[in-house]
Protein backbone atom coordinates (compact mmCIF):
# COMPACT_ATOMS: atom_id res chain seq x y z
CA UNK A 1 0.00 0.00 0.00
CA UNK A 2 1.32 3.38 -0.67
CA UNK A 3 1.60 6.59 1.59
CA UNK A 4 -1.88 7.78 2.40
CA UNK A 5 -2.93 11.08 0.71
CA UNK A 6 -2.85 14.54 1.59
CA UNK A 7 -4.61 17.47 -0.16
CA UNK A 8 -3.91 20.74 0.08
CA UNK A 9 -6.36 22.91 -1.53
CA UNK A 10 -5.18 26.52 -0.31
CA UNK A 11 -1.32 27.79 0.12
CA UNK A 12 0.14 26.49 3.44
CA UNK A 13 3.78 27.64 4.86
CA UNK A 14 6.62 25.43 3.40
CA UNK A 15 6.84 24.60 7.20
CA UNK A 16 3.69 22.98 7.29
CA UNK A 17 4.45 21.48 3.71
CA UNK A 18 7.70 20.11 5.56
CA UNK A 19 6.17 18.40 8.52
CA UNK A 20 3.93 16.32 5.71
CA UNK A 21 6.33 15.70 2.65
CA UNK A 22 8.61 13.12 5.02
CA UNK A 23 5.21 10.70 6.04
CA UNK A 24 2.48 11.12 3.06
CA UNK A 25 1.79 11.82 -0.32
CA UNK A 26 0.81 15.66 -0.79
CA UNK A 27 -1.07 16.97 -3.61
CA UNK A 28 -2.35 20.33 -4.56
CA UNK A 29 -5.78 21.52 -5.61
CA UNK A 30 -7.55 25.21 -6.65
CA UNK A 31 -9.88 24.32 -3.38
CA UNK A 32 -12.26 27.38 -5.09
CA UNK A 33 -12.72 25.59 -7.94
CA UNK A 34 -15.44 23.63 -7.25
CA UNK A 35 -15.05 20.53 -9.82
CA UNK A 36 -11.24 20.45 -9.20
CA UNK A 37 -11.93 19.97 -5.75
CA UNK A 38 -14.54 17.39 -6.10
CA UNK A 39 -12.12 14.87 -8.62
CA UNK A 40 -9.32 15.59 -5.90
CA UNK A 41 -11.42 14.52 -3.31
CA UNK A 42 -12.17 11.46 -4.07
CA UNK A 43 -8.69 9.14 -3.10
CA UNK A 44 -7.60 11.51 -0.35
CA UNK A 45 -7.00 10.56 3.91
CA UNK A 46 -7.04 14.26 4.90
CA UNK A 47 -7.81 17.44 3.18
CA UNK A 48 -6.65 21.22 4.48
CA UNK A 49 -8.03 24.48 3.39
CA UNK A 50 -7.88 27.73 4.55
CA UNK A 51 -11.05 29.92 3.81
CA UNK A 52 -11.55 29.89 0.62
CA UNK A 53 -12.46 26.78 -0.25
CA UNK A 54 -15.92 25.38 1.29
CA UNK A 55 -16.21 21.81 3.00
CA UNK A 56 -20.12 21.05 2.55
CA UNK A 57 -21.78 17.62 2.84
CA UNK A 58 -21.44 17.45 -0.95
CA UNK A 59 -17.70 17.13 0.12
CA UNK A 60 -17.98 14.47 1.78
CA UNK A 61 -20.26 12.42 -0.16
CA UNK A 62 -17.15 12.31 -2.95
CA UNK A 63 -14.23 11.83 -0.47
CA UNK A 64 -14.81 8.21 0.95
CA UNK A 65 -11.76 7.31 2.38
CA UNK A 66 -11.44 11.10 4.07
CA UNK A 67 -10.20 10.76 7.83
CA UNK A 68 -9.23 14.56 8.05
CA UNK A 69 -10.55 17.90 7.79
CA UNK A 70 -8.00 20.64 8.71
CA UNK A 71 -8.49 24.19 8.65
CA UNK A 72 -5.06 26.14 8.86
CA UNK A 73 -6.74 28.84 10.96
CA UNK A 74 -8.89 29.56 13.67
CA UNK A 75 -12.90 30.27 11.84
CA UNK A 76 -14.52 27.11 10.64
CA UNK A 77 -17.41 28.97 8.78
CA UNK A 78 -16.12 26.88 5.82
CA UNK A 79 -16.37 23.80 6.92
CA UNK A 80 -19.82 21.86 7.42
CA UNK A 81 -18.53 20.23 10.79
CA UNK A 82 -21.86 18.73 11.28
CA UNK A 83 -21.42 16.67 7.91
CA UNK A 84 -18.05 15.69 8.44
CA UNK A 85 -19.61 14.36 11.78
CA UNK A 86 -22.01 12.05 10.48
CA UNK A 87 -19.08 11.01 7.82
CA UNK A 88 -16.96 10.05 10.41
CA UNK A 89 -14.25 12.60 9.55
CA UNK A 90 -12.29 14.70 12.09
CA UNK A 91 -12.19 18.17 11.76
CA UNK A 92 -9.46 20.22 13.46
CA UNK A 93 -8.26 24.18 12.94
CA UNK A 94 -5.17 25.76 14.72
CA UNK A 95 -7.27 27.88 17.75
CA UNK A 96 -3.90 29.29 18.86
CA UNK A 97 -2.30 30.16 15.92
CA UNK A 98 -3.21 34.08 15.41
CA UNK A 99 -3.58 34.80 19.42
CA UNK A 100 -0.56 36.54 19.73
CA UNK A 101 -1.06 38.47 16.56
CA UNK A 102 -4.56 39.46 17.67
CA UNK A 103 -3.03 40.74 20.73
CA UNK A 104 -0.47 42.50 18.99
CA UNK A 105 -2.99 44.46 16.25
CA UNK A 106 -4.95 45.56 19.11
CA UNK A 107 -2.51 46.76 20.85
CA UNK A 108 -1.57 48.80 17.37
CA UNK A 109 -4.25 50.82 17.13
CA UNK A 110 -4.33 51.19 20.67
CA UNK A 111 -1.13 53.30 19.97
CA UNK A 112 -2.36 54.45 17.03
CA UNK A 113 -5.25 56.39 18.24
CA UNK A 114 -3.37 57.10 21.20
CA UNK A 115 -0.61 59.14 19.40
CA UNK A 116 -2.60 59.56 16.05
CA UNK A 117 0.11 58.01 13.66
CA UNK A 118 -1.59 56.92 10.45
CA UNK A 119 -3.36 60.68 10.58
CA UNK A 120 0.05 62.33 11.05
CA UNK A 121 1.47 60.44 8.39
CA UNK A 122 -1.28 61.11 6.04
CA UNK A 123 -0.45 64.44 6.66
CA UNK A 124 3.07 64.82 6.22
CA UNK A 125 3.17 62.47 3.38
CA UNK A 126 1.06 65.14 1.31
CA UNK A 127 3.48 67.64 2.54
CA UNK A 128 1.56 69.19 5.72
CA UNK A 129 3.77 69.58 8.91
CA UNK A 130 1.09 69.64 11.41
CA UNK A 131 2.70 68.99 15.16
CA UNK A 132 0.23 70.19 17.47
CA UNK A 133 -2.83 69.23 15.64
CA UNK A 134 -1.78 65.60 15.97
CA UNK A 135 -0.87 66.00 19.95
CA UNK A 136 -1.67 62.56 21.16
CA UNK A 137 -2.16 60.70 24.84
CA UNK A 138 0.55 58.46 26.93
CA UNK A 139 -0.42 55.19 27.98
CA UNK A 140 2.08 55.98 31.32
CA UNK A 141 -0.67 55.98 34.33
CA UNK A 142 -4.28 55.37 32.41
CA UNK A 143 -6.75 53.11 33.21
CA UNK A 144 -7.23 50.50 30.28
CA UNK A 145 -10.31 48.49 30.55
CA UNK A 146 -10.33 44.81 28.92
CA UNK A 147 -13.41 43.48 27.60
CA UNK A 148 -13.26 39.86 28.07
CA UNK A 149 -10.27 37.72 29.69
CA UNK A 150 -9.90 34.61 27.21
CA UNK A 151 -6.62 33.91 25.71
CA UNK A 152 -6.63 37.29 23.63
CA UNK A 153 -7.54 39.69 26.68
CA UNK A 154 -4.84 38.44 29.30
CA UNK A 155 -1.78 38.54 26.54
CA UNK A 156 -3.04 42.42 25.78
CA UNK A 157 -3.90 43.08 29.53
CA UNK A 158 -0.28 41.69 29.86
CA UNK A 159 1.30 43.56 27.48
CA UNK A 160 -0.85 46.56 28.37
CA UNK A 161 0.62 46.09 31.67
CA UNK A 162 4.17 46.45 31.00
CA UNK A 163 3.36 49.87 29.25
CA UNK A 164 2.67 50.70 33.06
CA UNK A 165 -1.40 50.88 32.93
CA UNK A 166 -3.82 50.44 35.50
CA UNK A 167 -5.57 47.16 33.88
CA UNK A 168 -9.37 46.59 34.79
CA UNK A 169 -11.38 43.98 32.79
CA UNK A 170 -15.05 43.12 32.37
CA UNK A 171 -15.73 38.76 32.17
CA UNK A 172 -18.42 36.93 34.14
CA UNK A 173 -16.42 34.07 33.30
CA UNK A 174 -13.53 34.62 35.23
CA UNK A 175 -13.03 33.96 38.80
CA UNK A 176 -11.46 37.01 40.70
CA UNK A 177 -8.51 35.37 41.61
CA UNK A 178 -7.60 33.96 38.55
CA UNK A 179 -7.42 38.14 37.46
CA UNK A 180 -5.79 38.82 40.17
CA UNK A 181 -2.89 36.71 39.58
CA UNK A 182 -2.95 38.61 36.08
CA UNK A 183 -2.32 41.62 38.01
CA UNK A 184 -5.63 42.73 36.38
CA UNK A 185 -8.81 44.10 38.99
CA UNK A 186 -12.03 42.37 37.87
CA UNK A 187 -14.73 45.03 37.50
CA UNK A 188 -18.41 45.87 36.83
CA UNK A 189 -19.35 46.70 33.17
CA UNK A 190 -20.25 50.24 34.57
CA UNK A 191 -17.21 50.70 36.28
CA UNK A 192 -15.35 49.87 33.22
CA UNK A 193 -17.10 52.42 31.16
CA UNK A 194 -17.35 54.81 34.15
CA UNK A 195 -13.16 54.52 34.77
CA UNK A 196 -11.36 53.49 31.39
CA UNK A 197 -9.44 55.75 29.44
CA UNK A 198 -8.94 53.25 26.92
CA UNK A 199 -11.33 50.30 26.30
CA UNK A 200 -9.99 47.20 23.94
CA UNK A 201 -12.63 44.34 22.81
CA UNK A 202 -11.96 40.67 22.91
CA UNK A 203 -15.60 39.03 23.27
CA UNK A 204 -16.46 36.37 21.39
CA UNK A 205 -20.04 37.44 18.88
CA UNK A 206 -22.79 35.95 20.94
CA UNK A 207 -26.79 37.13 21.11
CA UNK A 208 -25.47 38.83 24.60
CA UNK A 209 -22.56 40.38 23.15
CA UNK A 210 -24.14 41.85 19.89
CA UNK A 211 -24.36 45.53 20.43
CA UNK A 212 -22.64 45.35 23.99
CA UNK A 213 -21.27 48.94 23.77
CA UNK A 214 -24.03 50.73 22.19
CA UNK A 215 -25.63 53.76 22.71
CA UNK A 216 -26.05 53.46 25.99
CA UNK A 217 -22.74 52.59 27.13
CA UNK A 218 -21.57 55.18 25.19
CA UNK A 219 -23.29 57.85 27.17
CA UNK A 220 -21.41 56.51 30.27
CA UNK A 221 -17.88 56.38 29.04
CA UNK A 222 -15.42 59.40 29.59
CA UNK A 223 -15.32 61.75 26.53
CA UNK A 224 -11.17 61.32 26.37
CA UNK A 225 -12.11 57.52 26.18
CA UNK A 226 -10.42 55.87 23.34
CA UNK A 227 -12.12 52.76 22.61
CA UNK A 228 -10.64 49.62 20.43
CA UNK A 229 -12.60 46.52 18.55
CA UNK A 230 -10.65 43.86 16.86
CA UNK A 231 -12.35 40.92 18.29
CA UNK A 232 -15.90 40.73 16.33
CA UNK A 233 -17.82 43.49 14.41
CA UNK A 234 -20.80 44.09 15.88
CA UNK A 235 -20.18 44.06 19.44
CA UNK A 236 -19.59 47.68 19.31
CA UNK A 237 -22.55 49.57 17.92
CA UNK A 238 -20.65 50.96 14.49
CA UNK A 239 -24.10 53.59 14.28
CA UNK A 240 -23.74 54.66 17.98
CA UNK A 241 -19.97 55.20 17.77
CA UNK A 242 -20.37 57.21 15.05
CA UNK A 243 -22.82 59.78 16.82
CA UNK A 244 -20.72 59.16 19.91
CA UNK A 245 -17.43 60.92 18.04
CA UNK A 246 -19.97 63.31 16.41
CA UNK A 247 -20.92 64.51 19.88
CA UNK A 248 -17.43 64.55 21.16
CA UNK A 249 -18.24 61.82 23.79
CA UNK A 250 -15.42 59.63 22.70
CA UNK A 251 -11.78 60.62 21.70
CA UNK A 252 -11.35 58.30 19.12
CA UNK A 253 -11.36 54.90 18.12
CA UNK A 254 -9.59 51.86 16.56
CA UNK A 255 -11.73 49.79 14.52
CA UNK A 256 -10.80 46.46 12.71
CA UNK A 257 -13.74 45.15 12.61
CA UNK A 258 -17.09 45.67 10.85
CA UNK A 259 -20.53 43.72 11.36
CA UNK A 260 -20.57 43.67 7.60
CA UNK A 261 -17.22 42.78 5.71
CA UNK A 262 -16.02 42.88 3.32
CA UNK A 263 -16.66 46.81 4.52
CA UNK A 264 -15.83 49.69 2.32
CA UNK A 265 -17.81 52.49 3.25
CA UNK A 266 -18.84 53.10 7.04
CA UNK A 267 -19.79 56.35 8.69
CA UNK A 268 -17.10 55.98 10.89
CA UNK A 269 -14.44 56.78 8.25
CA UNK A 270 -15.04 60.26 7.86
CA UNK A 271 -13.62 60.66 11.38
CA UNK A 272 -10.04 61.79 11.44
CA UNK A 273 -9.99 60.58 14.91
CA UNK A 274 -10.96 57.19 13.68
CA UNK A 275 -7.82 54.55 12.44
CA UNK A 276 -9.30 51.92 10.47
CA UNK A 277 -7.98 48.52 9.11
CA UNK A 278 -9.82 45.76 7.10
CA UNK A 279 -9.49 42.96 9.40
CA UNK A 280 -5.94 42.74 9.82
CA UNK A 281 -6.12 40.95 13.15
CA UNK A 282 -4.55 37.44 12.26
CA UNK A 283 -2.69 38.83 8.93
CA UNK A 284 0.99 38.12 9.68
CA UNK A 285 3.78 35.79 7.86
CA UNK A 286 4.00 34.37 11.54
CA UNK A 287 0.96 33.30 12.22
CA UNK A 288 0.05 31.74 8.88
CA UNK A 289 3.38 29.85 9.32
CA UNK A 290 1.89 28.76 12.92
CA UNK A 291 -1.74 27.68 11.52
CA UNK A 292 0.28 26.16 8.72
CA UNK A 293 2.61 23.42 11.35
CA UNK A 294 -0.43 23.23 13.35
CA UNK A 295 -2.69 21.71 11.32
CA UNK A 296 -0.28 19.99 9.78
CA UNK A 297 0.85 17.84 13.00
CA UNK A 298 -2.60 17.47 14.10
CA UNK A 299 -3.53 15.78 10.53
CA UNK A 300 -0.30 13.59 11.38
CA UNK A 301 -1.63 12.60 14.43
CA UNK A 302 -4.68 11.79 12.97
CA UNK A 303 -3.73 9.78 10.28
CA UNK A 304 -1.96 7.80 12.62
CA UNK A 305 -4.42 7.06 14.62
CA UNK A 306 -3.18 9.28 17.97
CA UNK A 307 -5.17 11.25 20.25
CA UNK A 308 -5.61 14.74 18.15
CA UNK A 309 -5.19 17.88 20.68
CA UNK A 310 -6.99 20.47 18.12
CA UNK A 311 -10.14 18.41 17.15
CA UNK A 312 -12.90 19.88 17.38
CA UNK A 313 -15.77 17.62 16.60
CA UNK A 314 -14.09 14.39 18.15
CA UNK A 315 -12.40 13.74 21.33
CA UNK A 316 -9.55 12.33 19.29
CA UNK A 317 -9.53 9.08 21.25
CA UNK A 318 -11.43 5.93 21.56
CA UNK A 319 -14.95 6.58 23.00
CA UNK A 320 -17.41 3.64 23.60
CA UNK A 321 -19.91 3.51 20.98
CA UNK A 322 -22.36 3.11 24.44
CA UNK A 323 -21.20 6.52 25.41
CA UNK A 324 -20.83 8.32 22.09
CA UNK A 325 -25.04 9.35 22.38
CA UNK A 326 -24.16 11.23 25.24
CA UNK A 327 -21.95 13.74 24.32
CA UNK A 328 -24.48 16.04 22.48
CA UNK A 329 -26.56 16.29 25.89
CA UNK A 330 -23.72 16.61 28.11
CA UNK A 331 -22.68 19.39 25.80
CA UNK A 332 -26.00 21.01 25.90
CA UNK A 333 -26.20 20.72 29.63
CA UNK A 334 -23.09 22.61 30.27
CA UNK A 335 -24.18 25.41 28.02
CA UNK A 336 -27.68 25.06 30.16
CA UNK A 337 -25.57 25.36 33.15
CA UNK A 338 -24.22 28.67 32.20
CA UNK A 339 -27.03 30.45 31.22
CA UNK A 340 -28.56 29.41 34.29
CA UNK A 341 -25.46 30.34 36.25
CA UNK A 342 -24.95 33.57 34.18
CA UNK A 343 -21.35 33.34 35.05
CA UNK A 344 -18.59 30.19 35.79
CA UNK A 345 -18.60 28.39 38.69
CA UNK A 346 -15.54 27.92 41.62
CA UNK A 347 -16.16 24.29 41.57
CA UNK A 348 -18.07 22.31 38.47
CA UNK A 349 -19.44 18.45 39.21
CA UNK A 350 -19.79 16.22 36.56
CA UNK A 351 -22.10 13.52 37.65
CA UNK A 352 -22.66 10.34 36.08
CA UNK A 353 -25.24 7.88 36.93
CA UNK A 354 -26.22 4.25 35.39
CA UNK A 355 -25.03 1.74 33.91
CA UNK A 356 -23.31 3.32 31.46
CA UNK A 357 -20.13 4.15 34.18
CA UNK A 358 -19.11 0.53 32.91
CA UNK A 359 -17.03 2.27 30.45
CA UNK A 360 -14.69 5.09 30.34
CA UNK A 361 -17.24 8.30 30.83
CA UNK A 362 -14.06 11.07 31.11
CA UNK A 363 -15.32 12.14 27.58
CA UNK A 364 -18.95 13.59 29.30
CA UNK A 365 -16.87 15.38 31.75
CA UNK A 366 -15.00 17.34 28.77
CA UNK A 367 -18.42 17.56 26.91
CA UNK A 368 -20.03 18.97 29.36
CA UNK A 369 -17.20 21.41 30.06
CA UNK A 370 -16.77 22.18 26.37
CA UNK A 371 -20.93 23.45 26.81
CA UNK A 372 -19.78 25.53 29.60
CA UNK A 373 -17.54 27.86 27.67
CA UNK A 374 -18.41 27.59 24.59
CA UNK A 375 -21.10 30.15 24.13
CA UNK A 376 -18.70 32.50 26.48
CA UNK A 377 -15.19 32.55 24.94
CA UNK A 378 -13.72 33.91 22.14
CA UNK A 379 -11.65 31.27 20.50
CA UNK A 380 -12.76 27.83 19.53
CA UNK A 381 -13.84 25.47 22.34
CA UNK A 382 -12.49 22.11 21.92
CA UNK A 383 -12.85 18.74 24.21
CA UNK A 384 -8.76 19.58 25.02
CA UNK A 385 -8.51 22.90 26.02
CA UNK A 386 -12.12 23.46 28.03
CA UNK A 387 -9.71 21.52 30.81
CA UNK A 388 -6.95 24.21 29.99
CA UNK A 389 -9.87 27.21 29.79
CA UNK A 390 -11.23 26.09 33.42
CA UNK A 391 -8.00 26.09 35.16
CA UNK A 392 -7.04 29.33 33.73
CA UNK A 393 -10.14 30.76 34.96
CA UNK A 394 -10.03 28.76 38.32
CA UNK A 395 -12.65 26.32 38.28
CA UNK A 396 -12.09 23.31 39.82
CA UNK A 397 -13.40 20.14 38.13
CA UNK A 398 -14.86 17.11 39.62
CA UNK A 399 -16.17 13.67 37.87
CA UNK A 400 -18.28 11.61 40.11
CA UNK A 401 -19.83 8.08 38.89
CA UNK A 402 -22.10 5.45 40.19
CA UNK A 403 -24.05 2.62 39.14
CA UNK A 404 -27.03 3.26 40.95
CA UNK A 405 -29.87 4.98 39.24
CA UNK A 406 -33.22 4.34 40.44
CA UNK A 407 -35.28 6.39 38.01
CA UNK A 408 -33.39 6.51 34.84
CA UNK A 409 -31.04 3.98 33.26
CA UNK A 410 -28.18 6.54 32.65
CA UNK A 411 -28.42 10.28 34.09
CA UNK A 412 -25.62 12.90 33.44
CA UNK A 413 -25.87 16.13 35.52
CA UNK A 414 -23.98 19.42 35.19
CA UNK A 415 -23.66 21.02 39.03
CA UNK A 416 -21.92 23.75 40.04
CA UNK A 417 -20.86 26.03 43.11
CA UNK A 418 -20.79 29.90 42.34
CA UNK A 419 -18.58 32.17 44.19
CA UNK A 420 -21.77 33.39 46.59
CA UNK A 421 -22.10 30.01 47.54
CA UNK A 422 -24.94 28.84 45.81
CA UNK A 423 -25.95 26.08 43.56
CA UNK A 424 -26.56 25.47 40.23
CA UNK A 425 -27.92 22.09 38.62
CA UNK A 426 -28.94 20.90 35.44
CA UNK A 427 -29.79 16.46 34.62
CA UNK A 428 -30.06 15.32 31.58
CA UNK A 429 -31.13 11.51 30.08
CA UNK A 430 -31.42 9.94 26.60
CA UNK A 431 -34.64 7.67 26.11
CA UNK A 432 -35.62 5.27 23.44
CA UNK A 433 -33.60 3.53 20.72
CA UNK A 434 -33.60 6.76 19.05
CA UNK A 435 -31.91 8.69 21.98
CA UNK A 436 -34.23 11.37 22.95
CA UNK A 437 -33.00 14.17 24.55
CA UNK A 438 -34.69 15.03 27.99
CA UNK A 439 -33.80 17.74 30.50
CA UNK A 440 -35.01 15.78 33.58
CA UNK A 441 -33.84 18.12 36.69
CA UNK A 442 -33.01 22.37 37.03
CA UNK A 443 -31.76 23.36 40.37
CA UNK A 444 -33.35 20.57 42.42
CA UNK A 445 -36.81 20.24 40.52
CA UNK A 446 -37.86 17.34 38.64
CA UNK A 447 -39.24 17.91 35.17
CA UNK A 448 -39.13 15.88 31.60
CA UNK A 449 -38.51 18.49 29.07
CA UNK A 450 -36.96 18.04 25.43
CA UNK A 451 -34.24 20.59 25.09
CA UNK A 452 -35.11 22.92 21.92
CA UNK A 453 -32.98 25.80 20.77
CA UNK A 454 -34.65 28.39 22.67
CA UNK A 455 -35.57 28.12 25.88
CA UNK A 456 -36.74 30.09 29.82
CA UNK A 457 -36.42 29.28 32.96
CA UNK A 458 -38.14 31.36 35.98
CA UNK A 459 -38.03 30.37 39.53
CA UNK A 460 -40.86 32.42 42.06
CA UNK A 461 -43.30 32.12 44.61
CA UNK A 462 -46.58 29.08 43.65
CA UNK A 463 -49.18 31.24 43.70
CA UNK A 464 -52.37 31.11 41.37
CA UNK A 465 -52.04 32.86 38.00
CA UNK A 466 -48.43 33.20 36.95
CA UNK A 467 -48.77 30.43 34.45
CA UNK A 468 -51.23 33.03 32.54
CA UNK A 469 -49.22 36.38 33.54
CA UNK A 470 -46.20 34.70 31.56
CA UNK A 471 -47.99 33.53 28.38
CA UNK A 472 -49.95 36.95 28.14
CA UNK A 473 -46.69 38.53 28.47
CA UNK A 474 -45.01 36.34 25.77
CA UNK A 475 -48.25 36.28 23.59
CA UNK A 476 -48.05 40.25 23.15
CA UNK A 477 -44.19 39.92 22.55
CA UNK A 478 -45.19 37.71 19.44
CA UNK A 479 -42.95 34.19 21.28
CA UNK A 480 -44.95 31.22 20.42
CA UNK A 481 -44.81 28.58 23.54
CA UNK A 482 -43.94 25.12 22.53
CA UNK A 483 -43.91 23.16 25.77
CA UNK A 484 -44.74 24.55 29.62
CA UNK A 485 -43.72 22.96 32.77
CA UNK A 486 -44.05 24.24 36.72
CA UNK A 487 -42.15 22.10 38.81
CA UNK A 488 -42.20 23.20 42.47
CA UNK A 489 -41.32 22.20 46.16
CA UNK A 490 -44.51 21.90 47.65
CA UNK A 491 -47.78 24.38 47.69
CA UNK A 492 -47.19 27.97 48.07
CA UNK A 493 -43.41 27.27 48.12
CA UNK A 494 -40.78 27.98 45.35
CA UNK A 495 -41.23 26.84 41.99
CA UNK A 496 -39.88 26.69 38.56
CA UNK A 497 -41.80 27.11 35.22
CA UNK A 498 -39.43 25.55 32.28
CA UNK A 499 -40.59 26.48 28.83
CA UNK A 500 -39.63 25.49 24.93
CA UNK A 501 -40.23 28.57 22.77
CA UNK A 502 -40.20 28.82 19.09
CA UNK A 503 -38.16 31.74 18.49
CA UNK A 504 -35.58 33.42 20.94
CA UNK A 505 -37.09 35.53 23.89
CA UNK A 506 -35.57 39.51 23.97
CA UNK A 507 -33.45 40.33 27.36
CA UNK A 508 -35.61 43.10 27.74
CA UNK A 509 -38.65 40.90 27.62
CA UNK A 510 -36.98 38.15 30.35
CA UNK A 511 -36.43 40.99 32.65
CA UNK A 512 -40.07 42.27 31.85
CA UNK A 513 -41.43 38.40 33.17
CA UNK A 514 -39.19 38.24 35.88
CA UNK A 515 -40.55 41.47 37.38
CA UNK A 516 -43.90 41.11 36.28
CA UNK A 517 -43.90 37.41 38.77
CA UNK A 518 -41.33 38.68 41.48
CA UNK A 519 -38.94 35.78 40.02
CA UNK A 520 -35.85 35.24 41.79
CA UNK A 521 -34.24 33.99 38.61
CA UNK A 522 -35.39 34.31 35.51
CA UNK A 523 -33.17 33.21 32.44
CA UNK A 524 -33.25 32.61 28.42
CA UNK A 525 -31.49 29.62 27.50
CA UNK A 526 -30.71 29.94 23.48
CA UNK A 527 -28.82 26.80 22.09
CA UNK A 528 -28.29 27.63 18.20
CA UNK A 529 -25.58 26.04 16.51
Amino acid sequence: MGKPVVLVAEELSPAGIAVLESDFEVRSVDGADRGQLLAAVTDVDALIVRSATKVTAEVFQHAKKLRVVARAGVGLDNVDVESATKAGVMVVNAPTSNIVTAAEHAIALLLATARNVPQGHGALKQGEWKRSRYTGVELQGKTVGVLGLGRIGVLVAQRLAAFDMNVIAYDPYVQAARAAQLGVKLVTIDELLRDSDFITVHLPKTPETLGLIGDKELHRVKPSVRIVNAARGGIVDEEALDLALKDGRVAGAGIDVFSTEPCTESPLFHHDNVVVTPHLGASTHEAQEKAGTQVARSVKLALSGEFVPDAVNVQGGAVAEDVKPGLPLAEKLGRIFTALAGGVPVRLDVVVRGEITGHDVKVLELAALKGVFVDVIEEAVTFVNAPLLARDRGVEVTLTTSEDSPDWRNVVQVRGTMGDGSVVSVSGTLTGPKHIERIIEINGYDMELVPTEHMAFFTYTDRPGIVGVVGKLLGESGVNIASMQVGRAAKGAQALIALTVDSAIPTQLVDGIKAEIGAEMGRRVDLEA
